[in-house]
């Protein structure tokens, strides 16, 4: 059996209309400390999102969104000097705006990446075939 580590993720959402409260899941962020692992991946279902907000702004999403997945690689963005664990503590600190995080959760995994892989299947993806 392999060595678990943990890990903790937050799903990344967007909630067109604060004042409504509806939302879809955009996204996983996912932080393992012992791993030194921090990743988040987007993936914006547009059409439910309409259905939403028809007058949403999806060009600002789309750079939104990708902020979060920068914030968690890129070395030469404004977070550069912060370590994985602050990362992961800024992008998930609760904020009232049209992109933020769910609350955060914590599990055990082997292997972060398909830890979030698993995630985004089972939490942003939506599955066509009957259950």
């Amino acid at each position: 059996m392999s060595e678990l580590f943990i890990y903790e993720y937050a799903v990344i959402r967007v909630v067109p209309c604060v004042v409504r409260g509806e939302l879809i899941n955009a996204g996983v962020i996912v932080y393992s400390q012992p791993r030194g692992y921090l990743c988040a991946r987007t993936e914006l279902d547009e059409a439910r999102l309409r259905a939403l907000d028809d007058g949403v702004d999806l060009d600002g999403l789309r750079l939104a969104l990708a902020a979060f997945e920068r914030a968690c690689s890129d070395d030469s963005g404004p977070l550069r000097e912060e370590s994985l664990g602050s990362r992961f503590r800024w992008l998930t600190a609760p904020r009232s705006t049209i992109v933020q995080t769910g609350p955060v959760h914590a599990g055990l995994t082997a292997d972060p990446a398909a830890e979030l892989e698993a995630l985004l299947d089972r939490l942003v993806r939506r599955f066509t075939s009957a259950r």
